[in-house]
This record gives C-alpha cells, structure tokens and sequence, in this order.
C-alpha cells in the first residue's frame, strides 16, 4: 500500500498544543492523526452498515404489515402483560 502526503492549514496555536499533546503521549502529531483517521473512517462504516441493516429491518416489517402479516395490539399486550406477571412472580420469589 502507497503512501500519500495530506496538507492543511491550521492555526500555529492549535498546532503547537496538538504536538505537545502529542510528545505527552510518546507519539507525533503524525501519529495521532493516522489515528483518528483511521477511527473516523471505521466509525462511518460502521454506522453505514448500521443504517443499511436497520432500512432492511424496516422494509421486512413494512413489507409484512403489507401483506397482512400483523399480530393485533391486544394480542401483543395480553403476551407482555404475562410475561411482566411471571417475572414479578419470580422476583417475588426470590426475596
């Protein structure tokens, strides 16, 4: 893998506080920017993967409910109203 040269500008105030920062932490200025370059762009795939995953997820519900694939709200109460009950029930138990 290549190597390529990156220049910006910054402000020379900025720029000494971040190599102090830097020299306190055993490392260049390099360094650390290869490295919060490296977690940025792993931060945006993961969230790209994410959303990715999350419209899927969407779409399948939404294409069930389409095609009439739905469990009614009572139903769905009725289930977690006796879930909560055996769990008090088994909480209870325990003290």
């Amino acid at each position: 893998m290549g190597e390529a040269t990156f220049t910006f500008r910054v402000d020379d105030s900025l720029k000494e506080a971040f190599a102090e920062a830097a020299k306190g932490q055993d490392r260049t200025g390099a360094q650390l920017l290869r490295d919060f370059m490296r977690e940025y762009v792993k931060e945006q795939r993961e969230a790209a993967e994410y959303d990715a995953w999350f419209r899927r997820e969407a779409q399948i519900g939404l294409d069930q409910a389409k095609a009439g694939m739905l469990i009614p709200g009572e139903e769905v109460e009725a289930h977690f109203a006796a879930r909560r009950a055996e769990l008090r029930k088994r909480l209870a138990a325990s003290e």
